[in-house]
């Protein structure tokens, strides 16, 4: 290579070193401007190794290159000694020459500044030119410094092997995703190679030499537009691009740095952060104006240094710097007990939604801020009116979509009547046909209920226009939450289509089939999930996934005022219903509370008692002075806690009792009457069947192994000796053997009819009937039909079943289950000549616990009119009769069917 033609060195001048070439070319920018000029400028009189270069596009054919030996050291040596650094340099542009040639000072006096071409040759890293040069004191003096390096075994001139010195560039990455993965978000250190716009930079991740292009998260800067082939067009010019372009290059091009990765883009770009030890570049552009917050990437990174972004952009905005210059805040201001205050949760309206109870007792909506409740699976958006297609009739929101009703459960059991911080972040004003809403971020000890609703993917996150400040304070806590749940597939991100809840409407038809049950279960566990008055509830029974109306018993409780709906005009309510109805409200929405049903009216309403946080909500009222005691509580199981609750009301004259005077008290004088003793002996059986006509069989306990015992070895002969089908002939009266057709096993019979082949039978052991075919019956061997039937029949003591086929069916059918519990007591009450006995059944010797008495007093059975007997027990049963006829219980539903007009309804006696 020739030397060029040397001329008198001009005077030095000063800049910055902006970026390496290679080994003896750099960038020089000027001091003055922005950005200033810059020119390149080679070394004279030394050569270096030249560095790879990445493989071009399409149109590039030159193709890939590898370092020469020793061309990474000789860069990084200049690198580390002259970027960002003031220097003094000389330079001329020799004829026939496209490039400058200089010398450059490290230093600001140029007599003792550090000439970096002989420190380069010095270290053995560059070459000096010999041949075809003229020489001059500067070559004699680099060729002096060359010899002494060779001689020291300096860089290139060292006995190592000089693949050692090659770097092994990664070009690109096969899977970047898995890369990212891999290191963890831990720091990666790295070089800053180019700086392709303000957010976006090519780097060297060391000490493995990947080359990969990072886009800065969280942040975006303006861009340069592009010609047709893909570079920058500088006819285009984008506001503040430049700037942003040459203040990133001024800070971090060749620069060491830290590099945290967090995702990968759609174009198979790195995302994540660059951090020099002055700071994080990304918070740097947006404190100067040059660059805005992007929610998309601003998600992938760790909730500290999102905070971070987020103040650095707003204060570049209430400066109004740069990009921010004609930025003025949209969203109203709000300050004060308006902004952040504390309050009660009464409600969860929906998934998105809370009414809450202030401490001066004001009651206030706020929807938790940028987030969205389940959407209805399909729904058409508006029309050209605005308006939302209709739904079907009787479609409920929080049952019908799916999901709702878990993020309102989700809700509901975290913050319900729980003191929760509240600070509002927006208001979103009034339009179309939408109210005013308050927008807030609401946690509860420390908690933001909104992130958590996303994260069960309950909830949907907003997406904003990049300009909309009305959003959440904790916006980007929520993407992040929601990310999260979109890779479980929670909620409303999973690939299954979600089901709405089928619950069941308790009708008045419904009703009626379900009091028994629920009577029986004394208490059921439900959620209120709206209170109409202070006394009556809309009630959701998980167990049975149902809905009900219930009514609280054993109190009179002042209507409350009721708006205007559809046809029907506003009605106001009496004294004092409403506070009621907020008293009740209260303590109640939805709660989990348990219920005990006593009856229904003949709207399918339930009536009975209700219980939240233990407390009995008909005394509770009542001790209030919101609610009086009616004559059904006087005869209930708490009528002494409605009692001492009314007479402390009364005393304290308060609400109702404003205007109460005690009157006298009058002296009670108690009916004697007659205690006819009754004789007790009681025998431990089994029910073993019950009649349609109520009759019932019993086996004696003592005797059952002689039964199983009899019934095993009829079983063993037939199996030993089968009998032939069809060779024995029934007839009426006969004891034989018959196969039951449900285990088809071989029990004694006694035969009751015969018609057209087919043969009734009564199995004597059990008291069951079944209709056979003759070819199932066979003789009975003589051994086992002179012993008498284990099952006796009974009848029930002066009671007899409904004649209504409904509530017969239902009185045999808990008559049924009452008696299937195992053993029970039988005691006889007294005998008909040709009839079977009549006995009472109880679950203990006791006699506390008489079965028939308990389904007379739900109203399931009669008491016959007897007028000749007259004795302890029928007394008891007649007294329970009178509470259930008071109850206005099942038969009962319609007042006195023993009465003249009983026979209308079919149900005399």
């Amino acid at each position: 290579m020739t030397t060029p033609q040397q001329t008198p060195a001009p005077a030095p001048k000063r800049g910055i070193v902006k970026q390496i070439v290679s080994g003896d070319s750099v960038i020089i920018r000027g001091l003055s401007g922005a950005p200033p000029p810059e020119k390149q400028i080679a070394f004279s009189g030394v050569t270096a190794p030249k560095l790879a270069r990445r493989p071009g596009g399409p149109n590039d054919t030159s193709g890939e290159t590898k370092d020469e030996p020793w061309a990474w050291e000789a860069r990084e040596f200049l690198r580390k000694k002259l970027i960002g650094e003031e220097v003094l340099f000389t330079s001329e542009k020799p004829q026939n020459s496209g490039r400058e040639y200089g010398v450059i000072y490290l230093g600001k006096d140029i007599n003792t500044a550090e000439n970096i071409t002989e420190s380069l040759v010095s270290e053995g890293l560059v070459t000096v030119r010999r041949e075809g040069v003229r020489p001059t004191p500067e070559l004699s003096r680099l060729w002096e410094l060359e010899d002494a390096a060779k001689a020291a075994g300096k860089g290139k001139w060292s006995s190592n092997p000089s693949s050692e010195h090659v770097r092994d560039i990664k070009w690109s990455v096969d899977n970047l995703r898995a890369f990212v993965d891999k290191s963890d978000g831990k720091p990666i250190k790295a070089v800053i190679e180019h700086v392709r716009d303000g957010s976006t930079v090519r780097a060297f991740l060391l000490p493995d030499f990947y080359y990969v292009t990072l886009m800065i998260a969280g942040i975006r800067c303006n861009g340069f537009k592009l010609d047709d082939q893909g570079r920058p067009d500088p006819t285009q010019k984008v506001q503040y691009a430049e700037e942003a372009k040459y203040f990133v290059e001024v800070r971090l091009l060749q620069r060491e740095v830290e590099v945290f990765l967090y995702s990968v883009n759609n174009a198979n770009n790195l995302i994540g952060s660059v951090v020099h030890p002055k700071g994080n570049i990304a918070e740097i552009l947006l404190r100067e104006g040059f660059a805005k917050c992007v929610d998309w990437s601003l998600a992938s990174l760790p909730s500290a240094d999102i905070q971070k972004l987020r103040a650095a952009e707003l204060k570049a905005k209430n400066e109004q710097k740069r990009i921010w210059k004609d930025y003025q805040a949209k969203a109203p201001q709000i300050s004060g007990k308006e902004k952040e205050f504390t309050a009660t949760v009464i409600e969860v309206v929906n998934g998105d939604a809370l009414q809450l109870k202030l401490a001066n007792g004001e009651v206030k909506k706020v929807f938790l801020a940028s987030i969205r409740p389940p959407r209805e699976p399909g729904k058409a958006g508006p029309d050209e009116d605005g308006k939302l297609p209709p739904r079907p009739k009787g479609f409920r929101p929080l049952y019908d979509i799916p999901w709702m009703f878990e993020a309102r459960e989700y809700l509901r059991k975290k913050v319900i009547g729980k003191k929760v911080h509240v600070v509002v972040d927006y208001i979103q004003e009034a339009r179309d046909n939408f109210p005013r809403k308050e927008c807030a971020t609401v946690t509860i000890s420390g908690k933001n209920v909104a992130e958590a609703l996303v994260s069960k993917g309950l909830a949907t996150v907003v997406r904003y226009r990049q300009d909309d400040d009305q959003r959440s304070s904790r916006y980007d806590e929520l993407l992040k939450a929601e990310t999260k749940a979109e890779k479980s597939q929670l909620g409303v991100h999973s690939k299954k289509d979600g089901a709405p809840l089928r619950v069941t409407e308790i009708d008045g038809a419904r009703a009626k089939l379900e009091l028994a049950s629920f009577q029986r279960a004394q208490r059921i566990d439900g959620i209120v999930e709206f209170v109409a008055s202070g006394s009556r509830f809309r009630i959701y029974i998980p167990k049975s996934n149902s809905l009900c109306t219930f009514l609280l018993g054993g109190i009179n409780c002042p209507r409350a005022s009721r708006p205007a709906t559809g046809n029907l005009p506003a009605s106001p309510g009496e004294e004092y219903g409403d506070e009621a109805l907020q008293f009740t409200k209260e303590r109640c929405l939805q709660r989990e509370v348990s219920i005990q049903v006593d009856t229904h009216d003949k709207a399918g309403n339930f009536i009975g008692w209700l219980w939240v946080d233990n407390l009995n909500m008909s005394v509770e009222l009542v001790r209030a002075g919101l609610a009086s005691v009616h004559f059904s509580g006087e005869k209930s199981s708490y009528a002494s806690q409605l009692k001492q609750a009314e007479d402390g009301a009364k005393s304290q004259k308060l609400k109702i009792w404003k205007n109460y005077v005690e009157e006298e008290p009058k002296e009670k004088v108690e009916e004697e009457r007659p205690n006819v003793e009754r004789s007790a002996n009681y025998e431990e059986v089994i029910v073993t069947e019950i009649t349609p006509e109520g009759s019932f069989f019993v086996q004696k306990v003592a005797e059952g192994p002689k039964a199983e015992s009899l019934l095993s070895k009829l079983r063993q002969e037939f199996e030993a000796n089968p009998p032939l089908p069809g060779a024995y002939t029934p007839k009426r009266g006969d004891i034989c053997a018959a196969q039951y057709s449900v285990d088809n096993e071989w029990y004694r019979v006694k035969v009751e009819k015969i018609q057209a082949g087919k043969t009734q039978v009564l199995y004597i052991d059990y008291g069951n009937r079944e209709t056979l075919s003759t070819t199932r019956l066979a003789s009975l061997p003589a051994a086992y039909s002179n012993e008498k039937p284990f099952a006796t029949e009974y009848v029930m003591p002066y009671v007899i079943l409904p004649k209504d086929e409904e509530f017969k069916a239902i009185a045999l059918k808990y008559l049924r289950e009452d008696t299937s519990v195992g053993k029970v007591y039988l005691n006889v009450e007294f005998r008909t000549q040709g009839a079977p006995a009549a006995a009472s059944l109880h679950k203990d010797t006791s006699g506390s616990q008489d079965i028939f008495k308990g389904l007379i007093a739900e109203g399931l059975l009669l008491v016959e009119n007897v007028k000749r007997r007259q004795n302890k027990l029928l007394e008891s049963y007649r007294t329970a009769q009178d509470e259930a006829k008071k109850g206005h219980l099942n038969i009962w539903e319609y007042g006195d069917i023993t009465e003249d007009d009983a026979k209308e309804f079919g149900l005399g006696v």
